[in-house]
């Protein structure tokens, strides 16, 4: 049998697949790391830490599957955009890993939308202008750490690090590259603009190579203590969350996929790319004639996190106690309540938001509450809450690439059934779960097979999943929700105006360090 390991390289942990070539999964290791959040708006990894979890998620799957010399064809690699790590001219970290959801950049990601350069970048990059990319970021350091920022000799994301720990040579695939505000869509190369704009020069960056670019020739002390041929072929691989697609079969014109995880995402695969007029989603490269075009948003799963934790803390305890799954509980519970929670609205923005509304300033609201509404209603206007901001991520994609022929839909989310059928009702439309448990991972093991020979085209992705659920949208539901999402978008519209001014206050009134 032949083998294939996606690694995919997330915000809190490493998860490193094996993979046969019929896309079942025949080892898995997930590998955490703390994320640093020492100050307001700070988000950040340890490079070392997470190239720990790498070495160590390897060396798990390979101990246990006691595979045979040849059977591992090769290594692929998914990664989170947008991060950021000063290198010296050793190529040793100055800084820390700096992620997509770090927002010290609001400033200046604020002054590009202001003056008119955000948009013109936008058009040429297809990466909308906020503090989560390098780009946002290396105007902050230029302005904010100006000493920190002149001793960098290169600026490289997370997996550009390790490819450089593991091989020697500091290269960059087109769709991390895609996603730092540098790199123009259109000609494939840094651009120019974007580089003056953020102060630095093309040879302060990575070597620029397609995401099927492969590597060998690993250093020797790693490929000893992983136990890997040091000459087994690495693929370069792309960002998470264009493999995620490909990894639910979600590349065929007009198939969505929505993801919802920690976070969550609405994205759609087109031949060549296209831009939003209105800069409200991204585009970003996954292989030639695959572009994936969608919006990500901050505030998925970690909402209902939040609302455990702060609104349902008992219950939680209790679950705890009965050796039951909290989350259930409260599905339970939001079950009780009618769609639309009785007009009571819950926008999500608990971290700012990204997609549709490109805010690092939108903070979280109840609208409608009366002396009625319970904790229940507040669950379940809550889980509504965050559909209703994809949904209006769904809408803007739409004016951009069409209405979409069906939805995929995965992540942790997938495990419940209210949320799977909220979705199908307030979309309107089908959803149906894909059985693949680790879809970026398997996204990233197929682009490996596909540059490496072992398979002829991505769309045999379609051969490794199955169908777990199909929901059908309730018509009992369409007037309560086509009511209340009317309301929900105009009220995003007239909040913006106050954004700015309650984020300011929270940064400069409110001590993080009291912060649970």
């Amino acid at each position: 049998m032949d083998y294939m390991i996606g690694v995919d390289i997330g915000t809190t942990s490493v998860k490193t697949v094996l993979y046969d070539t019929t896309g079942k999964m025949q080892g898995y290791s997930n590998n955490l790391y703390p994320l640093y959040q020492d100050v307001p708006d700070m988000a950040e990894e340890d490079p070392e830490e997470i190239f720990s979890a790498i070495i160590d998620g390897l060396t798990t799957v390979l101990r246990k599957a006691d595979l045979k010399n040849g059977d591992l064809h090769g290594v692929s690699f998914s990664a989170a955009m947008h991060s950021l790590i000063l290198l010296d001219e050793n190529h040793k970290p100055l800084t820390r890993a700096i992620t997509w959801a770090d927002n010290r950049a609001v400033k200046y990601a604020d002054e590009l939308r202001e003056n008119g350069v955000g948009k013109q970048l936008y058009e040429k990059t297809g990466t909308p202008i906020h503090p989560m990319t390098p780009l946002s970021k290396l105007i902050w350091l230029r302005n904010e750490q100006p000493d920190l920022f002149k001793q960098a000799r290169w600026f490289v994301g997370i997996k550009e690090y390790v490819i450089y720990k593991l091989f020697g040579v500091l290269q960059e695939d087109y769709s991390i590259a895609n996603a730092t505000g540098l790199f123009n869509i259109f000609n494939m190369d840094w651009d120019d603009q974007a580089l003056e704009v953020a102060g630095i020069t093309r040879d302060q960056l990575p070597k620029l190579v397609d995401t099927t670019d492969q590597i060998t020739g690993m250093k020797a002390d790693y490929a000893g203590v992983i136990g890997m041929d040091a000459n087994t072929p690495f693929v370069m691989g792309a960002s998470d969350g264009p493999l995620a697609n490909l990894g639910v079969n979600a590349i065929d014109p007009g198939v969505v996929a929505v993801t919802i995880g920690t976070s969550g995402a609405v994205r759609v695969v087109t031949d060549k790319p296209k831009i939003d007029p209105k800069g409200r989603v991204f585009c970003y490269y996954l292989s030639k004639d695959h572009w994936v075009v969608g919006g990500p948003v901050n505030n998925g799963g970690i909402v209902f996190r939040w609302v455990r934790d702060q609104l349902f803390a008992p219950e939680k305890l209790t679950a705890e106690q009965m050796h039951v799954d909290s989350y259930d509980l409260l599905t339970e519970i939001a079950e009780k309540i009618p769609a639309g929670s009785d007009g009571l609205i819950f926008h999500p923005f608990l971290g700012g938001e990204r997609a549709p509304i490109w805010d690092a300033n939108a903070r979280g609201s109840f609208f409608g509450l009366t002396r009625t509404h319970s904790r229940a209603h507040m669950v379940r206007a809550a889980l509504e809450g965050i559909v209703y901001n994809l949904y209006t991520v769904m809408l803007a994609l739409e004016e951009v690439v069409g209405k979409p022929s069906s939805i995929q839909a995965t992540g942790g989310f997938a495990r419940s059934a209210l949320w799977r059928q909220m979705l199908a009702d307030i979309f309107e439309q089908d959803v149906t779960i894909p059985e693949s448990p680790e879809g970026t991972a398997l996204g990233a093991a197929t682009l490996g097979m596909y540059a490496l020979g072992m398979i002829d085209d991505l769309s045999v992705v379609k051969n490794f999943i199955g169908v777990a659920n199909v929901h059908h949208p309730n018509p009992d539901t369409y007037s309560a929700y086509r009511a209340l999402v009317p309301i929900y978008i105009r009220l995003s519209r007239q909040l913006q105006s106050e954004y700015k001014n309650i984020a300011e206050y929270q940064r400069t009134h409110v001590d993080i360090s009291k912060e649970k």
